[in-house]
């Protein structure tokens, strides 16, 4: 052989090693449900603004190596939900607004980068911190013509094959979408070979080598969602409980590697109520989950990429309503979510009916601050002392209503003075068309650096690890 074949020898078998090393080993897909920029930016700015600064304290996500912006619209609307919104970035296609995994007749089921993980040998993982059934992680493996087909989502479970789910629960383990009685979900998953696991520290000392498994929040607690994180009490199952333990459980005795999803999806709650306080704790609480990949990421940096992205904006977040200048700060005195807020004021409603203004100024200030912390306007406490007085001097009682609570009107008034003090404004209760951020790190993150479309992502995805999708 002579010396140029010899390097050209060479030549190509160090690339043919490098190809074989330039895809990465797991994958980790972040979607915030809901989280705009301005909601990272949030948070952002009160972290920064809690060391007694201007400015901004980064996120996790902030310092990764490449960044990129996503247009959200689905096929029937300028404005997305959730199921149209997940299967875009599921998989990579544009479909009407509700349906899950199809094509907008709801006649063509798409396959999901999960499936086509999975098809490679990766094991999968698909997680969220509200039900397994809701829009976001039911496009990664069902097919429906209807994201409120909640049976019928969970149905699909077996036939995915994927090795772990994680979430609250399922919202209609027993209805069917008709309403008719059908056999116990959980029942039925335990037939098909899956094992059922509760609470936060299911996974604490066993991973369950070989079984496939559904993990849920404890029976006792609720099953659509898991407690916003501002209302959460260390024994709480939390998402960066799920994430650490589906870290643990998909690459335990794994040499093939796995893909996981995590949703935060109550982002996207806590924003349709318009619950500035709330809201940051969720984006917070999420970055989080973001920080349990990122330390993965730090001991296999040459086999990991890291997605994070959102499937649409909730709320229309401002950071500024009127004045030049923010007071995000003043969101560090609520202390409860405004559906927490609710009940309280509820239970104080059973407990005295009539209650005076003072008790219910007590009530409000010791989670909130206002008054003893925050100075109310004249004209704030004027709409509060209206809403007291047809609530607990009429008996009249009024709620706010979005698309998740229906909460009551003295709270939801009390949690939009507090966001005016903020200086934060809202200019919806639901969806929006704004730009989602895309953040990425690893193998494949350059691929993340520019104007893209929601669709786009899990192809990029699919290109960084070389998965047949």
């Amino acid at each position: 052989m002579n010396i140029k074949s010899f390097i050209s020898s060479i030549l190509t078998l160090l690339f043919s090693l490098s190809a074989s090393y330039a895809q990465p080993k797991y994958i980790f897909y972040l979607i915030g449900d809901g989280m705009g920029l301005n909601h990272v930016n949030l948070a952002e700015v009160y972290l920064a603004e809690n060391k007694g600064r201007i400015g901004y304290e980064p996120l996790v996500l902030s310092n990764f190596s490449h960044v990129g912006f996503a247009s959200s619209n689905s096929k029937s609307s300028s404005i997305t939900d959730s199921g149209a919104g997940g299967t875009a970035l599921a998989v990579g296609y544009k479909t009407k607004n509700g349906v899950i995994g199809m094509d907008s007749a709801a006649t063509i089921p798409y396959k999901s980068i999960a499936y086509a993980a999975k098809e490679k040998g990766l094991k999968v993982g698909i997680t969220s911190s509200v039900s397994i059934d809701h829009a976001t992680p039911a496009s990664f493996y069902a097919h429906q013509k209807s994201r409120s087909y909640y049976y019928e989502i969970a149905a699909e479970i077996p036939s995915s094959g994927f090795d772990l789910f994680a979430g609250s629960g399922f919202v209609s383990p027993t209805k069917s979408f008709d309403k008719k009685d059908v056999s116990d979900i959980y029942n039925e998953l335990t037939k098909k070979g899956y094992t059922i696991v509760y609470g936060k520290n299911a996974l604490a000392n066993d991973v369950y080598n070989d079984k496939k498994l559904i993990w849920v929040n404890n029976k006792t607690e609720k099953s659509d969602a898991l407690k916003f994180a501002i209302d959460q009490k260390p024994d709480d199952m939390s998402l960066e409980d799920i994430t650490r333990g589906a870290i643990k459980k998909l690459s335990h005795k794994n040499n093939k590697g796995f893909f996981l999803m995590v949703e935060g999806g109550k982002i996207d709650w806590s924003a349709h109520a318009n619950d500035g306080a709330t809201t940051l704790k969720e984006v917070l609480d999420f970055n989080k989950t973001i920080q349990a990949a990122y330390e993965f990421y730090q001991k296999h940096p040459n086999e990991t990429l890291i997605v994070v992205t959102a499937d649409h904006e909730t709320g229309g977040l401002a950071l500024g309503n009127g004045p030049s200048s923010l007071n995000t700060k003043a969101l560090a005195h609520q202390k409860v979510s405004q559906g927490a807020l609710s009940t309280l004021i509820g239970q104080l409603r059973k407990d005295k009916p009539n209650a005076s203004w003072e008790d219910v100024k007590n009530l409000l200030a010791a989670n909130t601050g206002l008054w003893t912390s925050l100075k109310v306007s004249d004209d704030d406490e004027e709409d509060l002392l209206d809403a007291y007085e047809k609530s607990f001097v009429n008996h009249e009682n009024e709620t706010t209503k979005s698309l998740y609570a229906n909460d009551d009107k003295i709270a939801s008034l009390s949690i939009k003075i507090l966001n005016k003090i903020a200086n934060i404004g809202w200019s919806s209760s639901n969806h929006t068309a704004a730009y989602v951020p895309i953040y990425a790190i690893g193998v494949g993150a350059e691929l993340f650096n520019k104007k893209m479309d929601n669709t786009d992502i899990p192809k990029k995805i699919a290109q960084a690890a070389q998965l047949n999708f």
